[in-house]
């Protein structure tokens, strides 16, 4: 095996490990996923590997499409776990129908290039329940399945033979926005460091 295909399933690797790990403190009880998050979060990623796909990327999709594939387990998980989710209020309901419009526009561009910036700010709008729950109550979150993220994506980066905007830009914006859930959850422990 190449060191590219060894990059590609190591970075699926730990972002199975953190979803394994999201899971069993769901079903703990101490993890509670936005249903309304869950939901964009596996429908863009997905999407966004098939335009990847098209632009002649292969296994630099695979930490993507992982991006996608996690979040359709953990919503199955939210099913069968009853207490499992997180209740969806109005912001939520928003965000999410903001989301599935910038999905939806993501969707019907015939611009290759404009079509990732809405599967960037559909999958973002539908990030932000999750990030204001996780900055409010940090306790109903999993760190590691976003710390998976970032390794995974930054790992994705490192084996792109072809890089152009399609090809590279998924990546740097789940390195970004798992960057910003991880801080959202540590944010009083690494400032009380800090002070």
């Amino acid at each position: 095996m190449d060191i590219e295909n060894t990059i590609a399933y190591t970075a699926v690797l730990i972002q199975l490990v953190g979803v394994f790990f999201y899971i069993k403190n769901m079903y703990k009880g101490t993890t509670k996923p936005n249903r309304v998050t869950w939901i964009i979060w596996a429908l863009a990623p997905l999407i966004s590997s098939y335009l990847m796909w098209q632009t002649g990327a292969r296994l630099s999709i695979l930490p993507v499409f992982m991006a996608g594939f996690n979040p359709v387990l953990v919503l199955l998980a939210s099913f069968v776990i009853k207490k499992g989710f997180w209740q969806i209020n109005k912001f939520d309901i928003v965000c999410g129908m903001i989301a599935l419009l910038a999905l939806v526009l993501w969707i019907v561009t015939r611009n290759l290039s404009v079509s990732i910036i809405f599967a960037i700010l559909s999958d973002f709008l539908a990030a932000l329940p999750t990030l204001v729950k996780s900055w409010k109550y940090p306790d109903t979150e999993t760190s590691l399945v976003y710390a998976g993220g970032i390794v995974a994506n930054i790992l994705g980066l490192l084996i792109i033979k072809n890089w152009s905007f399609p090809t590279y830009s998924p990546g740097i914006y789940f390195i970004i926005i798992n960057f910003m859930l991880v801080f959202s959850i540590y944010r009083k422990k690494i400032i009380s460091y800090f002070l």
